[in-house]
């Protein structure tokens, strides 16, 4: 192969020589097909390594360091802030084929998988066994653990079972200079050294490449009860939360769904939610059978209050999947709508969604844009959907100006701009907004003691305005 002096193609040509011919992707079909996430943002990188082994990435890992070529770690794509996307002209590593379940151990309540395993794969294979693996995102049937993990993504059983931090006791990686290093252990308690495993969880493949992780399961339930309680508005609502955390029994779930939400679902799917009804709480409590009715009751009580309308119990498995139904038809509606969405992740205080809420719906009247909001209401964490038309003049910005007007709202309520959905391309320019100087000055040290070459997935996380401080 003649590489001219050009880095990149010198690149490929000691990837070929390193691994196997299969292993490496230069199509520019199979390329493009590795270029892009959930984001809908795309670049083309220069070869794409289809790892099978740790081996593998460490081999991959020196070959980009001696010629100085980005490489970007991607498990399926399903992330939406664009933390997969390549640089152009880089290496993208897939750990797809890395998806074999290397122990399931219900005697200590661990499992040890590779990153390329399906979120889904995992609960079956635990659950054959009675347990489960507590992050379950909405894309559970085809997002990685890898991916779970390089993002921290949790989804609604976090405001009981914590994220990917809380259930993850030890990681196998490779750092950005090609160390292979083990963070954590086997066990749940453990203060020996720093906390590295909590660091490489959410840092979106920036320091190192996860080749194994060693995960913390949970019993399955023996029962779950699904409720919907359903309020004339969203202040009303929001106060039910407050009461429902603020009692002794931790609801499993706990989502909401705001009155454009309602709307939505009910005209574009034919939603069975009353006219009246301006805000939704879906909640489920899992324990024992013997005590089950008893928590339920509890969070029952709490949701009741000034302006709730209803409350449904579920007493089988038809009424439970009608009860979800609602909140499953809101996303592909959501795409229907409008030709263009920003979608956000915020988090604020539990006690401060009632101010939040109120605060959207006079963005929404300011900047003439529609938002729709939904989420784990049990822990603050809102997505909140700015819906337009970039055909529209003026829309686009609009819609723009709309984002960073809530951004700052966020901020004033003392939450923050991204709960699971990760930073990547898209909001790395806002993380000043959040992080002080001296903050960020630090987190580009620790970047620096990983990867002091700058390989792995540069320009994410950071934001490039602010690259010298």
């Amino acid at each position: 192969m003649t590489t001219n002096g050009n880095p990149g193609a010198e690149a490929i040509a000691s990837l070929l020589q390193e691994l196997d011919s299969g292993q490496v992707l230069t199509d520019p079909a199979d390329r493009w097909a590795y270029g892009y996430d959930n984001s809908r943002r795309q670049a083309l990188p220069a070869a794409v390594v289809m790892a099978e082994d740790h081996q593998c990435i460490v081999r991959t890992i020196a070959v980009c360091n001696r010629h100085r070529i980005p490489l970007t770690v991607r498990g399926r794509g399903t992330g939406t802030a664009g933390a997969a996307v390549p640089s152009d002209d880089g290496i993208v590593l897939s750990t797809e084929r890395m998806s074999r379940i290397l122990n399931v151990d219900p005697d200590n309540r661990v499992a040890v998988v590779e990153p390329g395993v399906i979120n889904n794969d995992l609960q079956r294979a635990v659950g054959a066994h009675g347990f489960f693996w507590p992050p379950d995102p909405t894309s559970a049937s085809y997002c990685t653990i890898g991916g779970n993990l390089g993002c921290n993504s949790a989804g609604p059983r976090a405001v009981k079972y914590g994220t990917p931090r809380e259930n993850t006791l030890g990681l196998r990686a490779v750092t950005g200079d090609g160390r292979s290093l083990r963070t954590g252990g086997y066990t749940t308690k453990g203060v020996v050294g720093y906390d590295l495993t909590r660091l490489l969880i959410g840092s979106e493949g920036t320091l190192a490449i996860i080749t194994e992780a060693t995960l913390k399961l949970v019993p399955m339930p023996a029962q779950i009860i699904t409720m919907r309680a359903i309020y004339q508005d969203m202040t009303s609502a929001a106060a039910a939360v407050s009461r429902i955390m603020a009692q002794a029994v931790v609801p499993r779930v706990l989502e909401f769904m705001d009155g454009a939400a309602i709307r939505l679902v009910r005209e574009s799917a034919g939603a069975d939610l009353p006219a009246e009804a301006g805000a939704v709480l879906l909640l489920e409590v899992d324990g024992d059978a013997s005590t089950v009715e008893v928590a339920a009751g509890a969070v029952a009580a709490a949701s009741a209050g000034t302006g709730r309308i209803a409350l449904e119990t579920a007493r089988d498995e038809a009424q439970v999947q009608a009860i979800w139904a609602s909140r499953k038809a809101l996303s592909p509606a959501l795409r229907r709508i409008a030709p263009k969405k920003i979608n956000e992740d915020i988090v604020v205080p539990v006690s401060r969604m009632a101010d939040l809420i109120d605060a959207l719906e006079m963005m929404a009247a300011d900047y003439s844009v529609t938002i729709v909001s939904f989420g784990h209401a049990g822990n603050g964490n809102i997505h909140v959907n700015i819906l337009g038309d970039p055909s529209v003049a003026g829309e686009s910005e609009r819609m723009q100006e709309c984002t960073e007007a809530m951004f700052r709202k966020v901020l004033a309520l003392g939450g923050t701009l991204s709960g699971e959905h990760g930073i990547g391309l898209d909001k790395r320019e806002i993380v000043a907004l959040e992080i002080e100087p001296e903050t960020l000055a630090i987190m580009r040290q620790i970047k620096d003691a990983f990867d002091p070459h700058g390989i792995l997935n540069p320009g994410k996380l950071f934001p490039q305005s602010s690259a010298s401080t």
